[in-house]
């Protein structure tokens, strides 16, 4: 938890964007790696190089689980981005942290019309790419509800459904997030009832001590009372949340009932579909272990489709950023670079 406090209030330089006006904030102690925060008419978003004068030749978006934002996977993601430089000092890495719609510095962004459901929140990425400029992203990363948002990205982008000028990712990586609907017995359970506390909670919310302790009183863990806490943003003299609550219960209802499986059973050409599963999370089925196990001895990557690689990342539980970051860098790194 510690850690996440760090992340959440560590320096860096950044402004914002409205629209085609820059206002620029202050700058305190600036970061070895380049940093900027932007909110744009479609989604808010932070973008991380680990050279700040070097223009970048490739581009990672990285989306964020339920209740957190882009901000939960700075740190990993700048550690990425130097481990990137490092083994391959031509090639510049751009990290695009992105707060999905109703979450961090998106909830505070009016426009996002209903439903609030996975598809929608992969079509605003969509919509954000081609509000700026950008060239499609090489790889998408997708952590919890923010996989199964990188797996719809793909199948629209695979599909057509943005328009004749998107690329295909090269690589998806859907980290402990499991591609079909999500059975209550298994991970789900937990968040459902975290949703069902915070929807009870009175109005107005005096203080973060006040929802963590009360968390607490309620049998929640410190770990996670304290990450709950750490949404809170100070709103005069009370306390708010950095998230639309009833549009994220949507979300996650959306998130429980998608299903990704013929995704991964046919992966259109030219991508892979990377799929990590934390060894200490309690979000898998035997059975779907077993289906994707099969699916990545399928094979390399043929003329006709792409492949599925399957990764266990050891001594992590649901947080595979935070647990064993070092290990998840391990996975990914090689793979992006080949």
């Amino acid at each position: 938890m510690a850690r996440r406090a760090l992340e959440a209030s560590s320096s860096l330089s950044s402004r914002l964007l409205f629209s085609s006006t820059i206002a620029p904030l202050s700058k305190p102690n600036p970061s070895p790696l380049h940093d900027l925060i932007r909110h744009v008419q479609t989604l808010a978003y932070e973008e991380i190089q680990a050279s700040p004068d070097k223009p970048f030749n490739h581009t990672a978006f990285v989306f964020h689980g339920l209740l957190g934002s882009g901000r939960n996977w700075r740190t990993f993601s700048r550690s990425l981005a130097s481990e990137l430089q490092k083994r391959s000092p031509e090639n510049e890495w751009r990290m695009v942290l992105v707060d999905l719609r109703n979450h961090g510095r998106s909830a505070e962004i009016k426009g996002f019309e209903p439903p609030h459901n996975i598809s929608n929140a992969a079509k605003d990425v969509a919509n954000l790419v081609k509000s700026q400029n950008w060239a499609w992203p090489d790889v998408v990363i997708g952590h919890s509800m923010g996989g199964k948002v990188a797996l719809d990205f793909a199948n629209s982008c695979a599909h057509g459904d943005y328009g004749q000028s998107v690329v295909l990712p090269k690589q998806l990586w859907v980290l402990d997030s499991a591609p079909g609907d999500v059975n209550s017995d298994y991970g789900s359970d937990e968040v459902e009832k975290v949703l069902h506390t915070l929807k009870s909670l009175p109005s107005p919310l005096t203080s973060r001590k006040w929802v963590v302790d009360h968390m607490l009183s309620l049998g929640f863990s410190k770990a996670l009372s304290e990450w709950i806490g750490s949404n809170l943003k100070k709103s005069g003299e009370t306390v708010t949340w950095s998230f639309d609550l009833d549009a994220a219960i949507d979300m996650f209802t959306s998130y429980r009932e998608t299903n990704y499986w013929p995704l991964l059973e046919h992966p259109p050409k030219g991508l892979e579909i990377a799929v990590v599963q934390a060894e200490n999370s309690d979000r898998w089925q035997p059975n779907i272990l077993q289906k994707l196990e099969a699916l990545s001895k399928k094979g390399q990557i043929s003329h006709e489709e792409g492949k599925v690689s399957f990764h266990v990342l050891p001594n992590a539980g649901h947080w595979v950023h935070v647990d064993n970051p070092k290990g998840l860098l391990e996975i990914m790194t090689p793979n992006f670079l080949s």
